[in-house]
């Protein structure tokens, strides 16, 4: 117990021993400045120093515009412009897929790639309650009345003879021999005109171009959108000169011709006409020779 009390003591001596700090001029040995010191102030002062270090550091970083300057923090603008730019990204990337969707649908269609319901006898469910084996399938004599009807008128309006109303003048994108003609049966839903390389393909009428890109298939391809529900085709095209977004007038370029795509069997323009989703015989409203 006594050593230990001994220690004790010595520490606290040590510890509160006064000492004096002196700054002496080196020439003349003259006091300038002094201070009386002892180990515990300085311990004091060097911790109470400390702490006021790392408040003051702590504040800055925390509250003040000059954290941007320390290594390793971002600066709040760029958080904001950052934050803004994804937002807008998003955005452009919906707006993107939407584009590419109905885009895509326009395709389908333009290439008569529709896929149709199949119904069958097996597939018409009954009413709750009833079994399959006891619904009544037969058609009632108002539905045989309405099919007569149907057919009588079906069958003085076949789609291949009669004439599609359309309410515009429409003008010849090209003049030239038809090489292939019109043949819904065999799935040619279009003409095919033989004409001299690079000759202009003009518009058939004034619309918006809705797709203007390269396929593998059909090389370069415009497709026109109309008033009255009329969707024009150009294929084959040597290069185009009318973007997606353009607004086109009548007789307008919108293409070269040539012969691109894995399609192509020669120099002509497969030029396609469309009516409220349906294809048509384009010379039944054009004279292309």
């Amino acid at each position: 117990m006594s050593g230990k009390r001994l220690k004790r003591q010595l520490l606290k001596k040590k510890l509160f021993t006064k000492n004096r700090l002196v700054i002496l001029n080196e020439d003349t040995f003259e006091e300038i400045f002094s201070l009386k010191l002892t180990l515990m102030n300085v311990f004091v002062v060097a911790t109470v120093g400390a702490v006021l270090i790392i408040f003051v550091t702590t504040y800055i970083i925390a509250f003040t515009p000059l954290r941007e300057y320390i290594p390793g923090y971002a600066s709040s603008k760029l958080k904001k412009d950052a934050t803004e730019l994804a937002l807008k990204s998003d955005s452009l990337s919906n707006a993107l897929k939407k584009n590419e969707a109905y885009i895509q649908s326009i395709k389908r269609v333009l290439t008569n790639d529709l896929d149709y319901a199949k119904l069958s006898k097996d597939s018409i469910v009954p009413a709750e309650g009833m079994s399959p084996d006891k619904a009544n399938l037969n058609p009632s004599e108002a539905d045989l009345k309405l099919r007569k009807e149907v057919e009588q008128e079906d069958k003085y309006n076949l789609f291949e003879k009669a004439k599609p109303r359309v309410g515009l003048v429409l003008f010849a994108p090209v003049k030239g021999h038809i090489t292939e003609a019109y043949n819904a049966r065999n799935k040619h839903f279009a003409v095919d005109i033989a004409v001299a390389k690079d000759t202009p393909i003009k518009s058939i009428a004034n619309g918006t171009v809705i797709f203007a890109d390269w396929t593998p298939s059909n090389g370069n391809v415009v497709i026109v959108r109309h008033n009255d529900g009329i969707i024009s085709v150009y294929k084959h095209c040597e290069s185009l000169t009318a973007e997606q977004g353009d607004v086109v007038r009548t007789s307008e370029v919108i293409a070269i011709a040539g012969t691109t795509g894995e399609q192509s069997t020669g120099v002509h323009l497969h030029f396609e006409l469309w009516k409220d989703g349906y294809p048509i015989d384009p010379t039944q409203f054009i004279s292309f020779e």
